[in-house]
């Protein structure tokens, strides 16, 4: 367990300014970064201004032009310096995450290590970047096929997994031959901070990839969009934002990728291996005290297993330690703020008024810090505003199905589609449901599907494009026709 000191001396050594054309700079004012488990302050940071912003968008746009003409292997080269001093470095960054973001040490250090997987990845696909060559179908020409940078890239990560997302986006622009310009949320700033000082540390060239923290996220980015020298964004966040986000960036037809919210289905058939099913429900919800737009939202069960499903989850989630995420053991750390902490209690309150049982939880304890406890919530309707709403809190909600057209109806039921979960052993089905499903990923007797290899994104309104896989890089790449005449 870190001590005072220990805490103390990981948060000194992040900068707290703003990083811009390869310097660190002091804003015109700061901003404090809260410990969500206790409510101290453990940083100011630097409130960057729109005009910080363009002045971040002009170095991008600087760079722009070498860093495009950088060989495929010398970005290849940083991006795997960067992956390296990731792994080396997992103890201090993930003790920094877990101060400002709550979340246990040991999912901490997982955060960093996936974060890492993505500079690897991307490194490796750096040097793959392919085009094509045809012969024209009427004769007499060629067509020739390049890909090439879209060009300078603003990225907005969010709060809950604060380095991972950074790096699910800058190590694609970087190996596509994109500038950036980067700005983590509010909340979790000292993650991305630390971060850029890795990179920098790695060789990364001046105003290749700059960040700029800021409590006015409005002003300081829209300038940015309007500003025809960006031509790309991607986003993660709410669903609002984002369509706010895009009306802005139709005015100069900006490249957009979107990973947006979801209300993502969890489906136990009575032919389940329950406790495969038990085991995947846990990790679809708890991961990262339920914050994640994957986050299992409504679990269904078929009625044949649905009791003894729900005994065996409020078990395992009735045992889960809560506390500080430094201390040992703990699997269940704060929320990230008391806004996070009422709606979670509200949902949990209105689910319980219209019918809802619960088997474990539902009450916050007494003390500091935004703590809610594992929470299992059996019976609930699909009227509950829970069923409509992302949770992002450590509440798994049950409710009951009959037959599978009832189960992907019901799943299908909302305005969302990033993930959906299937728990069965019967392949057939297993694999129809999916295929049933309006979700762009499906976990099939899984409860975690996030890998740095795989395609990330949603349908409907969850989200536009594609993070990691060989779809990553693509965002970052336009397509050049060359035609030729012989």
């Amino acid at each position: 367990m870190p001590t005072q000191s220990d805490e103390r001396a990981a948060l000194d050594t992040v900068p707290t300014g703003l990083f811009i054309g390869g310097k660190w700079r002091e804003g015109a004012r700061t901003f404090p970064v809260v410990d969500p488990a206790t409510g101290a302050t453990i940083a100011e940071v630097a409130d960057a201004s729109a005009d910080d912003g363009l002045a971040a968008l002009a170095a991008a746009a600087d760079a722009q032009a070498d860093w495009a003409a950088t060989p495929p292997r010398e970005r290849s080269d940083l991006l795997m310096r960067a992956h390296r001093a990731l792994l080396a470095d997992v103890d201090r960054l993930g003790l920094v995450l877990t101060l400002e973001m709550g979340k246990p040490l040991a999912e901490a250090r997982g955060e960093i290590a996936y974060a890492a997987e993505f500079f690897r990845w991307f490194a490796e696909e750096a040097v793959r970047l392919d085009g094509g060559y045809m012969q024209a179908p009427t004769g007499g020409s060629r067509f020739l096929v390049t890909k090439q940078p879209v060009g300078p890239s603003l990225l907005i990560t969010p709060w809950n997994f604060p380095i991972a997302m950074g790096a699910r986006k800058i190590a694609p622009a970087l190996a596509a031959g994109c500038t950036s310009v980067i700005k983590p949320a509010e909340q979790t700033p000292l993650s991305m901070l630390a971060l850029a000082a890795v990179l920098e540390q790695a060789g990364l060239p001046a105003g290749v990839v700059n960040v700029v923290t800021t409590t006015d996220p409005a002003a300081v980015i829209e300038p940015m969009i309007r500003d025809p020298r960006s031509r790309k964004l991607s986003f993660t966040g709410s669903t609002a934002v984002g369509k706010t986000l895009l009306e802005q960036c139709a005015g100069t037809v900006m490249r957009t990728s979107m990973e947006l919210g979801g209300n993502a289905p969890l489906l136990v058939f009575d032919d389940a291996d329950l406790d495969e099913a038990v085991e995947g429900a846990l990790a679809a919800k708890m991961r990262n005290i339920g914050q994640a737009c994957t986050a299992a939202n409504r679990i269904l069960v078929q009625r044949g297993v649905a009791d003894e499903f729900g005994r065996r989850l409020a078990e395992r989630m009735a045992a889960l330690p809560i506390g500080r995420g430094t201390e040992p053991d703990v699997v269940v750390g704060p929320l990230i703020d008391t806004d996070a902490l009422a709606k979670v209690e509200h949902l949990v309150a209105d689910a319980t008024a219209r019918g809802a049982e619960v088997l474990t939880g539902g009450s916050r304890p007494a003390g500091p810090g935004n703590f809610y406890p594992a929470t299992v919530l059996t019976g609930v309707p699909d009227a509950a505003e829970l069923c409509h709403t992302e949770i992002f809190g450590p509440v798994a909600a049950i409710g009951v199905f009959d037959t599978e057209e009832e189960a992907v109806g019901r799943a299908n039921d909302t305005p969302y589609g990033l993930v959906a979960y299937v728990f069965t052993e019967n392949l057939r089905r297993g694999l129809r449901v999916c295929e049933a499903l309006e979700t762009g990923m499906v976990g099939l007797n899984q409860g975690v599907v996030s890998n740095p290899a795989a395609p990330f994104g949603g349908v409907k309104e969850s989200g536009l494009g594609r993070e990691g896989g060989f779809s990553g890089i693509d965002e970052f790449l336009e397509t050049k026709y060359i035609g030729v005449r012989l």
